[in-house]
């Protein structure tokens, strides 16, 4: 018995040392990879409209649960915003290419400059001009000032 014991111990060791050199000469489990530390998130652009490579290079930094969502948030936002401003873009070409195949110089002229007014760049405000007021901020005027009657009459896109 103490035989068999001794032989079961000398394989286990001979064993341990070809697993060893093995792995010292293979170069040791290449399948793990390093984690990237936090504060390596790649953003999407906030300067021009998205592109496929900017989608595919974006990276977010990672928490307990999984991605930050805060960041993925945004990015979404982003994306979802990007991809309206795209599909409007495309409704307005559409109309004027319609408005020139019928003939309509006049909508089509008007289609075609209010395009180049959306897509033209705002330009910065000068320096030391006083405060910024954020339109966006303001609220809508009550239901019962005048001439909010006349909004509800135009109609939503040009003909």
């Amino acid at each position: 018995m103490g035989q068999l014991f001794l032989f079961i111990v000398v394989a286990l060791v001979v064993a341990a040392i070809v697993f060893g050199v093995t792995v010292m000469l293979g170069g040791g489990d290449s399948g793990l990879t390093p984690v990237e530390p936090d504060g390596s998130a790649v953003p999407l652009p906030t300067d021009r409209p998205l592109g496929e490579e900017d989608l595919a290079g974006t990276r977010f930094d990672t928490a307990w649960r999984g991605y930050r969502m805060a960041q993925v948030d945004q990015a979404l936002e982003r994306a979802a915003y990007d991809i309206g401003y795209k599909g409007e873009l495309i409704s307005v070409l559409e109309a004027e290419v319609i408005a020139l195949r019928d003939g309509r110089m006049a909508d089509a002229d008007a289609l075609r400059k209010a395009r180049e007014a959306a897509i033209a760049p705002v330009p910065a405000p000068p320096a030391g001009d006083g405060p910024l007021i954020d339109l966006a901020a303001t609220p809508p005027p009550p239901d019962d000032a005048p001439g909010a009657d006349a909004k509800e009459s135009e109609p939503a896109e040009p003909r």
